[in-house]
């Protein structure tokens, strides 16, 4: 037996495989099995960049083609005209029979989630979180038909939503079909699912970058290029796509707005924060309405006709609630509508949708948090302008920076709503405002709300949404900054019978499985396991080099952590020898699986304010009295 590192020397290999050796040798001599070190990129990107490419046009076709088909139901359902001309459903003579109309749209709703799939219910973008955490990201491919036209009934007749959402669900299900249909990885299905989502909301606003970072934030989990690459060019592609259908002028345009100072930004910051708490009450109150379906005695698919009767009814009052409302944004971001016009449109338009959301139906919730965030935002702004008149408040600032604090609460997709914001106003000077506006929004939402508007569905189903992704530790650390180096190893010409009578004496008293195993020059041959060793069938006088059956697994000094750990699944072994690239027979080190557990005590004290606080880190439950 041996103690301690050894050095010997073999002829290359390389970090797939090795090289012919000496035919004397055991059979794990012929070749050494090594992490393999993939690139960032590859000719898969590439492949998948390409696939990426055309579902985006796919998807902005399918989104112009769904605003048409919301038209055409529109006009059907409240002007009795065939045109496919988007319209707002405010302008109609129906009096008292508009009431009916959201009903008949939610009973279409109802029925089609309850014969066709239920997977068409809710706001599109957490069932598509959903299937990416959990399904492999496959959506069947009955939604990607269903959903279009479930949502196209439902906002056509009035719902107060945004038609957005169902594209982003559309093109994500057209992503993941695709997926489906060729040979590809769970992480690139995952990657066409976003691509399609991204393109989708892309064609929609024509907010490419925001898209990106939407899908970053709410859909990848994850930064790495393999993944943002084949996005960004979809939504590059999607842009281009919605520019040679509608031009390329921002969808709420505005006329420049004044450049900011100190105390107008801070009174900026204080206004997101308000919306911040805004967005978690608004939170509450659409899970709460949905609870108080839930414990209808009636099945779920009459719920979206129930809900639709409020959106008929507060639509009696206020017609500006019904449909999508894009108009209402514009308005608002204008300041065309203020004081108490625009607080009875964003508390009405709250009621509806809030309503109409927990009830199951299909639509989106971008726009109605626009809608509402766009009129708070505007309220504050005006009693701001009243109580401090001389430092520069502008109204529609303020209505930017509510719309684009409220979502960022709601959803905590800060980036994302900050350059959304500037993507469809093409505001430069609001940047800072928005900045500080949604970042004060996002705190008070990440310390007042544990789940967001769009993982509270998920955590309710007993899921688990992260909220923050960080490096992963195992890639930041080295295999030689954590193997052991005080290797016991034995020799490849020992008999069975004397490892045997080894590891019944004291100095085999080790918790060890596995042993490396050395020929006379000190060269690694293989890795025994207890088992091995005791269970063997051959004869005692047999040399232990005899039992070794496999290519021997080893790990690089220069590798991480993150790949040996990889390594020991692929190879389904629970410990790796350690060698150096320039010599893989030399053996240097041990890596176990403890190894792997304990390098992470390092992160916990550097996250630790004290030693005392890792000692004491543990929860104690007490059972009983």
């Amino acid at each position: 037996m041996q103690e301690g590192s050894n050095v010997t020397d073999i002829s290359n290999a390389s970090t797939t495989g090795g090289l012919p050796l000496d035919a004397s040798l055991a059979p794990t001599l012929l070749s050494v099995r090594a992490p393999a070190r993939e690139p960032l990129v590859n000719g898969r990107v590439v492949y998948i960049s390409a696939l990426s490419i055309c579902i985006a046009v796919v998807a902005s076709v399918i989104a112009r083609g769904l605003t048409a088909l919301i038209g055409l139901v529109t006009n059907l359902a409240f002007y009795g005209r065939f045109s496919f001309a988007f319209t707002s459903p405010a302008h109609n003579h129906l009096g008292l029979y508009v009431i009916v109309v959201p009903v008949i749209g939610g009973l279409i709703v109802g029925l089609m989630a309850r014969y066709g799939s239920a997977a068409i219910r809710g706001h599109g973008i957490p069932e598509a979180m959903e299937q990416i955490l959990y399904g492999r990201s496959r959506i069947p491919a009955r939604v990607t038909f269903l959903k279009p036209l479930s949502a196209a009934v439902a906002i056509g007749t009035g719902g107060p939503f945004g038609a957005e959402g169902p594209i982003i669900a559309t093109g994500g299900a057209l992503g993941s079909l695709v997926g489906q249909l060729l040979k590809i990885t769970a992480d690139e299905r995952k990657t066409l699912l976003a691509a399609g989502a991204a393109a989708g909301m892309t064609a929609t606003f024509g907010s490419p970058v925001s898209a990106v970072l939407l899908s970053i934030e709410l859909l990848l989990f994850e930064y790495r290029p393999r993944s943002i690459i084949p996005v960004s060019l979809a939504c590059a592609m999607a842009q281009g796509v919605r520019v040679a259908f509608v031009g390329s002028a921002p969808i709420f345009a505005m006329s420049d707005v004044l450049s900011p100072g100190g105390g107008a930004l801070a009174i900026y910051i204080l206004l997101g924060a308000l919306v911040g708490l805004a967005s978690v009450a608004a939170t509450r109150a659409v899970y709460w309405v949905e609870d108080l379906f839930e414990h209808l005695p009636i099945h779920w698919m009459w719920w979206p006709a129930m809900g639709a009767v409020a959106v008929g009814v507060i639509g009696y009052f206020a017609p500006h609630t019904m449909g999508v409302g894009y108009d209402n944004i514009e308005n608002i971001l204008r300041g065309n509508i203020l004081g108490r016009a625009v607080a009875m449109l964003f508390l009405l338009k709250f009621l509806s949708w809030a309503i109409s959301l927990g009830s199951g139906t299909s639509g989106g919730t971008l726009a109605p948090l626009f809608t509402i965030g766009g009129g708070l935002g505007s309220l504050l702004g005006s009693a701001a302008i009243y109580v401090f008149p001389s430092i520069g408040i502008d109204i529609r600032v303020a209505a930017m920076v509510g719309m684009a604090a409220m979502f960022a609460g709601a959803s905590r997709a800060l980036l994302a709503s900050v350059v959304f914001a500037f993507e469809t106003t093409r505001q430069p000077l609001g940047l800072m405002p928005l900045l500080g506006g949604c970042t004060t929004a996002f705190l008070i939402s990440s310390l007042l709300m544990r789940h967001t508007i769009m993982t509270e569905k998920i955590a309710r189903r007993g899921g688990r949404v992260l909220a923050e992704y960080s490096a992963d530790y195992l890639n930041q650390v080295l295999v030689r900054d954590t193997a052991t180096r005080e290797v016991v190893a034995l020799s490849a010409e020992d008999t069975l019978a004397n490892v045997r009578a080894w590891f019944k004496t004291r100095a085999a008293g080790t918790g060890h499985q596995g042993f490396p195993v050395n020929d006379r020059e000190g060269r690694l041959v293989g890795v025994v396991t207890r088992r091995d060793i005791f269970d063997s069938k051959e004869a005692e006088s047999a040399p232990l080099r005899a039992i070794i059956r496999r290519p021997v697994a080893v790990a690089f000094e220069d590798n991480s952590l993150r790949e040996a750990a990889d390594h020991m699944i692929s190879e389904g072994v629970g410990r790796l020898p350690v060698v150096t690239q320039e010599n893989p027979r030399k053996l240097t080190g041990w890596l176990t699986r403890s190894d792997l557990l304990l390098a992470h005590r390092q992160r916990l004290e550097d996250a630790s304010h004290s030693k005392r606080e890792i000692e004491v880190g543990v929860q104690t439950i007490r059972l009983g009295s």
